[in-house]
């Protein structure tokens, strides 16, 4: 054995092919990627492209309707609620408002704040301050002998230069002239 009769194990190391080098080398022009489009591109591959087919999330029917309007509330339950203020996450003592509930990590991703619910027992004087409640709730609350303030106000939209709409501005002088007829 020589230094120079060293070799790689058979097998042990794969030539790269080197390609676009001319056509001679059989892999020169197009380096076998084959023709023009989208596919002898690197990295490209049309997803969901049927060859001119029409794609299978096209033929589908659509369903449904999402309302871009909507508001977005947490829900919270009066259980869970009193839940922790049991646990001391919360202090009954003291107003419990939106910005209490999410450092207790009792509510997350509020958008337009908070809604309580009447699921559970509950037994506690607390103050509460929510954007919304339903009538049950309410009421158990009150029954407690505590207070519940709901802040939500729906909000209003407004065109680039910040005043309402046409739509609303129609609205407004509508409702004057019937309050002036009725006058």
């Amino acid at each position: 054995m020589k230094l120079n009769e060293l070799r790689n194990n058979p097998g042990a190391h794969k030539h790269k092919h080197k390609v676009g080098r001319g056509s001679s080398s059989g892999l020169g022009k197009t380096s076998g990627r084959g023709v023009k489009g989208a596919k002898a591109r690197t990295g490209n591959q049309v997803h969901g492209f049927e060859g001119g087919q029409m794609p299978l999330h096209m033929r589908m029917p659509k369903r449904g309707f999402k309302n871009i309007f909507a508001n977005k509330f947490s829900e919270l339950n009066l259980g869970r609620l009193q839940k922790a203020i049991e646990d001391k996450k919360i202090d009954a003592g003291q107003k419990i408002t939106t910005d209490v509930l999410r450092k207790a990590n009792i509510v997350h991703k509020s958008r337009d704040g908070v809604r309580l619910l009447a699921k559970g027992d509950f037994s506690i004087k607390i103050d509460i301050e929510v954007a919304g409640a339903s009538a049950s709730a309410r009421e158990a609350v009150e029954k407690a002998g505590g207070t519940l303030t709901t802040t939500f106000k729906k909000a209003e939209y407004m065109n680039k230069k910040g005043v309402p709409g046409k739509r609303k501005q129609r609205r407004a002088d509508a409702a004057e002239k019937r309050a002036a007829r009725a006058a």
